[in-house]
């Protein structure tokens, strides 16, 4: 059967334990994102599967519809808002949906929170240009870690926090705050005390219709100009534009960033890279071999399942 696999940016994949699963079949992969439908339909010409990684291309009707051998999508991790659903029911093709783990993005999370706080990549830079002690930075200790989604991740980072001697302040659904409670943390009563307090605020929230846009430029405006904002979820959670001139405006003072409202990011002028208040990631967040090799291992394994006759984690019928 001839599998194509999306994005894999590193060339990695094939180097994977698990990619033995697919031995004998007929295997493209992919290293670059083509976003022009047209095109990347003409680079799958006669695929009957799709191995995506994770969201970095989207799935729609534009490119179903120009893919007639299409049989399966094996999803590495969660299907999310870049992968419609109906239009894949709509020209019967299968999806198969992953799992994944909180482990690698929980760390990044937190290493973003450390290197932010005490602003270790700036110092390495400057004594890399022959300059030494150029800032001085802050320690976590002590400091009210603001954590917005109360779920696998969030949960973990709280763990940190509280090991690291910080205070926990969550916000989110009712779930996540009683949820933050009974572990022993506490719960924002409103959302403009939990931006006025924090002084790291961290987003754990999967993207959708609902929270798209949900962190606004009033919110930052709110936090302090000591302040920082991680977000290792996703760009799109943030109202369009709010981030960067908030960062410009000072609230808050710095921000650690692994997502983008386009990726992959390339050049080299993008504001945020040339900002010294903020630490940017190229989307490291799941990228991690141990990781990898859950997150394909098991879309590898919906795929065999299905050549065989036997398919499982279908979330379309």
């Amino acid at each position: 059967m001839k599998i194509a696999i999306l994005d894999d940016y590193q060339d990695i994949i094939r180097s994977l334990d698990c990619f033995k699963l697919l031995a004998g079949q007929d295997v493209l992969v992919l290293h670059h994102t083509e976003k022009d439908p047209a095109k990347l339909a003409a680079l799958l010409t006669d695929v009957e599967v799709i191995v995506l990684t994770r969201e970095r291309t989207r799935i729609n009707e534009a490119l179903l519809s120009q893919l007639p051998q299409l049989k399966l999508i094996s999803q590495t991790g969660k299907v999310s808002s870049h992968l419609d659903l109906a239009a894949c029911t709509r020209h019967n093709v299968a999806v198969a949906e992953g799992i994944g783990s909180p482990i690698a993005p929980a760390e990044l999370t937190w290493i973003l929170i450390m290197n932010t706080l005490r602003q270790i990549p700036q110092a390495i830079e400057g004594m890399k240009n022959g300059q030494w002690q150029i800032n001085i930075g802050s320690a976590v200790h002590g400091k009210t870690i603001g954590i917005w989604g109360y779920g696998k991740i969030g949960k973990m980072v709280a763990g940190y926090a509280k090991a690291f001697g910080a205070d926990v302040l969550v916000w989110g659904s009712e779930t996540s705050g009683e949820n933050a409670v009974k572990d022993g943390f506490r719960k924002a009563a409103i959302k403009e005390d939990f931006f006025r307090e924090a002084d790291v605020v961290s987003l754990h929230l999967r993207l959708n219709e609902a929270t798209t846009g949900i962190v606004k430029a009033a919110d930052l405006a709110l936090m302090k100009p000591s302040s920082v904002l991680i977000n290792t979820s996703r760009a799109e959670l943030i109202e369009k534009g709010a981030l960067l001139q908030s960062l410009r405006n000072g609230r808050p003072g710095f921000a650690g960033l692994d997502v983008y409202e386009e990726e992959p990011v390339y050049n080299t002028e993008t504001d945020y890279l040339n900002m010294r208040n903020v630490i940017c990631t190229p989307h490291l967040g799941y990228v991690e071999k141990n990781s990898y090799e859950l997150y394909f291992g098991k879309a590898f394994e919906h795929v065999t399942g299905f050549i065989e006759g036997k398919p499982s984690g279908i979330v379309n019928g």
